[in-house]
């Protein structure tokens, strides 16, 4: 499997879409711990013993954006060096030029593709970075 015994925390406040990513990431090995609204990140992520890499959406509710979060993250030593991955249905050639700017380790366009999402995540979590646009040729990088 190709997640086996990874630990990926997903911040995302649209059910379905955790749920789709969950199912996703368990068929595949991986154990998945969630915050739906980005308000108890830091603390939930501190909680953990393991955590292989964050999937964050940039567009949360409740007046947080994914973009706060990262910079609470990045902020606090003992979270720094975990790889993030931002997820966002928002506009690809607006969101990876600002995700890359601000150090994201990866974008991946809404909606994911279910083959796709574990190697992404499987890239990410071994140092590489993956900035998919969804719209282009399947495994095409947007650059």
């Amino acid at each position: 499997m190709l997640l086996q015994d990874k630990v990926v925390f997903i911040v995302e406040d649209n059910l379905q879409n955790r749920v789709v990513f969950q199912m996703i990431l368990m068929r595949h090995g991986a154990r998945v711990e969630f915050d739906r609204w980005g308000r108890d990140t830091l603390s939930r992520l501190k909680s953990l013993k393991q955590v292989d890499a964050i999937v964050l959406d940039l567009s949360l509710s409740l007046g947080i954006s994914g973009y706060d979060v990262f910079d609470e993250i990045r902020a606090d030593p003992q979270l720094g060096q975990i790889p993030i991955v931002a997820v966002s249905a928002g506009e690809p050639a607006i969101a990876i030029p600002l995700t890359q700017k601000k150090g994201f380790n990866g974008f991946i366009a809404k909606p994911i593709d279910d083959d796709r999402f574990p190697r992404q995540l499987e890239t990410i979590i071994g140092g590489g970075t993956v900035w998919d646009a969804g719209g282009f040729a399947a495994g095409e990088p947007f650059l």
